[in-house]
């Protein structure tokens, strides 16, 4: 009885230690922790692209990987692309932009 409450033990040690491992990053993969903190930059940044009279026409991409907010799609001017980067500026988390939007 006791040897079977040990290996019970070691079991849940063990699966324990998998899940706390699959939570952590490493340097091709974000942890949770990460992702969900990428996925509120990428919201606010969208909602405040949505919500700018002069960006609203536009079809703007935004993707956040580890605080760098790549934003990505065709613009008028470059009036347009030097505002989105102050507005995704404006936004908390954001470590660094990488700016892709064309102008045509």
């Amino acid at each position: 009885m006791k040897k079977r409450n040990i290996v019970i033990s070691c079991m849940v040690l063990l699966m324990l230690i998998a899940v706390i491992g699959a939570c952590a990053s490493t340097s091709t993969r974000e942890s949770t922790g990460e992702y969900v903190d990428d996925s509120v930059i990428t919201t606010k940044v969208k909602s405040m692209l949505a919500a700018d009279d002069f960006l609203k026409s536009f079809k703007i991409g935004v993707k956040t990987y580890r605080g760098v907010v790549q934003l990505s799609g065709f613009v008028n001017s470059q009036k347009a692309v030097d505002k989105a980067t102050e507005i995704v500026k404006g936004v908390n988390g954001v470590k660094d932009i990488k700016n892709d939007l064309i102008v045509k």
